[in-house]
């Protein structure tokens, strides 16, 4: 079974029983796609081991193929051979904030002009604060949103710049990972409201450091990158800790044990916060000789968390939520407004709909107990979206989920592989 033949709106299997499953995820989107970036500024050939397959991950190989690089993606490790084009190209960036944003500071390292487009829905995600940048650095940019065009020269004179990345982590990461390229290097100033989701900050610096490239953090709110060489790249993918969210869930939502194997002791990704939050739920989290196993409880507690570093949880967690037997408060995710769609509003929309007690809040959602019914969830081609639609659906009859297949941005055949774990 594949995407191809899975129907729209797809019913999501409902759960008869505890699920107990040992899953074996997809390596992490966040550590592919920063991998490769490297990869394609480092000094010579370059590997990436577990390369994370999907949609995502394939436009960051076709957008740095187009700068000149050349990518071997046919195994599961992705060879990268650095390499500069003079020709005017495109970049085709579809829903992938991470192409939007880290490969615009690449292309200014290039020679032609690099025009720059995606999806509709992509074309409403913030752009202009690296865009703005990249102009203070010495880059020729035209335009302030997708479609925007990247004049090329060579060289990039980069320097120290002042940004607003209360919106989004991903436009300090983005300088930061093409910085030492540049003839000075950069120095990256954040003025304004908190910077969210911080963990992804600091798998880029631990990532460029891994690489020999020198990064000064000892000041809140400012990163230095040193100029000067990327070594090649030789990583092992760990596996995507976010991805885990809906699988953790279903042990969560049917009382089951589902285990995510070589789950790393130590990560910078976002999702390692799900065993302290699942363990907040009543969920038992354990680590085993195979990876971190949760056990569901018999009554899933509700909950009140501060999301603001681990924003991309929040539709998982509140679908759990909308299923917990207590009231819950999710708060400071105000930025995941601006990702595939605004989630605070997808959420409060597609939830209620089901029948849960749910409002919208400036900066989250509250949740109370509710009875559940079926219905279409909706997912604004928003993988996150989609992994809160069969949450629920696992839990409770008749749940439909409308373009599962969006699950694809960061795991391909993602709802064959769902329902399989029910089979039985």
């Amino acid at each position: 079974m594949t995407t191809a033949t899975i129907p729209d709106p797809w019913p999501a299997p409902r759960a008869a029983a505890p699920v107990r499953a040992t899953v074996a995820l997809p390596g992490s989107k966040s550590m592919t796609n920063r991998a490769l970036v490297l990869a394609a500024l480092a000094e010579g050939p370059s590997v990436v081991r577990r390369a994370l397959r999907s949609r995502d991950t394939l436009l960051m190989a076709g957008a740095l193929s187009a700068l000149g690089s050349t990518l071997d993606t046919s195994g599961d490790d992705w060879t990268v051979t650095p390499g500069w084009s003079s020709a005017d190209t495109a970049v085709d960036c579809g829903l992938a904030g991470t192409v939007m944003r880290f490969v615009p500071p690449v292309a200014g390292l290039a020679g032609g002009r690099i025009s720059f487009d995606g999806d509709p829905h992509m074309r409403t995600r913030p752009i202009g604060t690296v865009l703005d940048a990249l102009r203070d650095l010495g880059v020729a940019v035209e335009g302030d949103a997708l479609p925007f065009t990247v004049a090329g020269s060579g060289a990039v004179t980069g320097g120290r710049v002042v940004v607003d990345a209360s919106s989004s982590s991903q436009f300090v990461s983005a300088l930061l990972l093409a910085g030492a390229r540049y003839d000075r290097g950069v120095e990256v100033l954040h003025r304004g409201a908190p910077v969210p989701s911080l963990p992804h900050i600091e798998m880029t610096v631990e990532m460029l450091r891994a690489q020999g490239v020198a990064v000064d953090t000892h000041e809140p709110d400012r990163w230095g990158v040193e100029p000067g060489p990327v070594k090649p790249v030789d990583l092992v993918v760990e596996p995507d800790l976010s991805n885990a969210a809906p699988f953790l869930a279903l042990a969560a939502v049917t009382g089951g044990a589902v285990t995510v194997r070589d789950w790393p002791e130590h990560t910078t990704q976002a999702g390692d916060a799900l065993r302290d939050i699942l363990a907040r739920m009543g969920c038992t989290v354990e680590r085993t000789a195979e990876g971190l196993t949760v056990t569901g409880p018999d009554r899933l507690a509700g909950l009140d968390v501060d999301l603001r570093d681990v924003g991309e949880l929040t539709p998982a967690v509140a679908a759990l939520c909308a299923l917990a037997d207590g009231p819950s408060r999710l708060r400071g995710v105000a930025h995941i407004r601006h990702h595939e769609t605004d989630r605070l509003v997808a959420l409060a929309t597609e939830l209620a709909g089901l029948g849960a007690d749910v409002e919208e809040h400036d900066d989250g959602l509250s949740l109370r107990p509710a009875t559940l019914h079926g219905g279409v969830f909706h997912t604004y081609a928003d993988h996150r979206m989609a992994h809160a639609g069969v949450i629920v659906g696992a839990a409770v009859d008749d749940v439909l989920v409308e373009d599962v297949a969006t699950t694809s941005k960061t795991f391909t055949d993602f709802a064959p592989f769902w329902a399989g774990l029910f089979q039985g």
